[in-house]
């Protein structure tokens, strides 16, 4: 909370001295104030360190995308960025734990995304979680909800894989079948009765 306040009264002092300077008729050195007072505005209003692990996320690089997201502090993001910490947290830690993954998860669509797409892509992750816990409705309502906010269609083929995967009786895991065991394990187990 602190850091956000002094970055508040930078970009104020710093918008109230430009205004100074173009009152005094110093217009060169008013004009390079404005650009010094953007960037401050933008570093108030945006966490630099969020931007990077979205930098880093597209470019494919999950683990320095995780260092950056490790020092980010979320009490001192604005609620809207918090829900898009919570989402890129909850993007990165589905392969490893889905429980922790769902908590990020709904906390981001609690708190809000922007972008329609981006919280279409959370509920489509979430109902990915539902169908791997064998919640088929609660997953067909997440994927109900994802069709509605994915205008662009950007999502169409994800969601029509985890649709067939839900429709299949939950998703697939690593090992080829539906629920951990493997299909010659459940075989072998039918054959000794």
């Amino acid at each position: 909370m602190l850091t956000r306040l002094i970055k508040i009264l930078l970009a104020a002092s710093s918008l109230a001295y430009t205004v100074y300077l173009f009152s005094k008729a110093q217009t060169g050195a008013a004009i390079g104030m404005i650009f010094v007072t953007i960037i401050l505005v933008m570093m108030t209003l945006k966490s630099m360190r969020l931007v990077l692990a979205f930098v880093q996320i597209r470019q494919q690089k999950m683990p320095e995308a995780k260092k950056w997201l490790g020092r980010i502090s979320p009490n001192q993001l604005w609620p809207r960025q918090r829900g898009y910490y919570n989402f890129l947290l909850g993007s990165l830690t589905m392969e490893e734990n889905m429980n922790v993954a769902e908590k990020y998860l709904k906390e981001a669509v609690s708190l809000g995304l922007r972008q329609a797409h981006d919280e279409a892509a959370a509920k489509l992750n979430l109902a990915v979680i539902a169908s791997t816990k064998r919640r088929t409705r609660e997953a067909i309502m997440l994927l109900n909800d994802c069709k509605r906010l994915d205008t662009k269609g950007m999502l169409t083929k994800d969601i029509k894989m985890v649709e067939q995967a839900v429709k299949g009786g939950g998703a697939k895991t690593s090992t080829g079948g539906r629920g951990g065991a493997s299909s010659s394990a459940r075989q072998a187990r039918r054959s000794k009765k």
